[in-house]
């Protein structure tokens, strides 16, 4: 049992350190592309392959591709993160509230929760990053409109397990505010599976973002989004596969990590069991 504990936290541990590196090396973008910009455009370096100068290579407008990867952790990973603290605090918020006070407002919640479950999220998310213009603010809004239903279910169902528990009731007829009630028992109970949830999602959202810029409703040219560069190797990916690749690879890479992150997590949290 000793080791089995050990092997959790030292998992957790390794997947927690390789989610800080990618988080430097976003931060740090200018010291490791030694100066390099991401946006400004040599056309006489226009498709180069990678060799010890431009170690992935040049786009079409012989911007480096190396620097571009880098740069664009920034973008996506504070995007993917945004998302995922908007549909936390949201989904959250409304669970407890949905499953502590039940009748109309649980009613409301969960019809509301239902309608949107009942459209393909990403369908949903192009349909409101379409009408609401192509920007990765955009694609923000659009994806966390979508997505905070899975944790309002989450922390409603978890609510409703401790609502007539014992001690809330002793809680309610000592006098206790609602408020203490809420923030004291309801939101610890649901904080474990809920923060695994989200750890876990930082992942999925980084591929709903990368998608939808590469469908033209995301990060916008020039900026050196994932998505948005997989987008434009397309037509390239014959003559220049580096286009592709890198960009593919780092969004396989991020989400990879992330997600192991998340599975250990849930083990050192022992989420399971509830």
């Amino acid at each position: 049992m000793k080791r089995f504990k050990a092997t959790k936290y030292a998992v957790f541990l390794t997947f927690a350190v390789c989610a800080i590196l990618i988080i430097l090396a976003a931060v740090f973008a200018p010291v490791l592309c030694a100066g390099k910009s991401p946006v400004d455009a040599e056309l006489a370096d226009a498709l180069l392959p990678p060799d010890s100068h431009h170690w992935f290579g040049t786009d079409q407008l012989g911007r480096d591709v190396f620097a571009r990867v880098i740069y664009g952790a920034r973008i996506t990973l504070s995007a993917a993160l945004a998302v995922v603290a908007i549909i936390f605090v949201l989904g959250t918020l409304l669970g407890i509230l949905a499953g502590y006070f039940g009748g109309i407002m649980d009613a409301v919640i969960m019809r509301f929760s239902d309608m949107m479950v009942s459209f393909p999220g990403m369908v949903l998310a192009i349909a409101v990053a379409g009408i609401s213009g192509a920007s990765i603010k955009n694609a923000v809004i659009a994806v966390s409109f979508v997505s905070w239903t899975k944790y309002a279910r989450l922390a409603r169902s978890l609510v409703a397990k401790i609502r007539h528990s014992d001690y809330v009731q002793a809680a309610v007829v000592a006098g206790s505010r609602q408020w203490y009630i809420l923030t004291r028992y309801m939101l610890p109970a649901v904080l474990p599976t809920l923060v695994v949830t989200a750890a876990t999602d930082i992942g999925s959202m980084i591929l709903e973002l990368a998608g939808l810029s590469f469908l033209g409703f995301g990060a916008q040219p020039p900026a050196p989004e994932w998505g948005l560069m997989l987008n434009e190797g397309r037509p390239h990916m014959q003559t220049a596969s580096w286009l592709m690749v890198f960009p593919g690879l780092a969004i396989f890479l991020v989400v990879l990590v992330f997600n192991f992150l998340g599975d250990s997590l849930r083990d050192v949290l022992d989420v399971r069991k509830e």
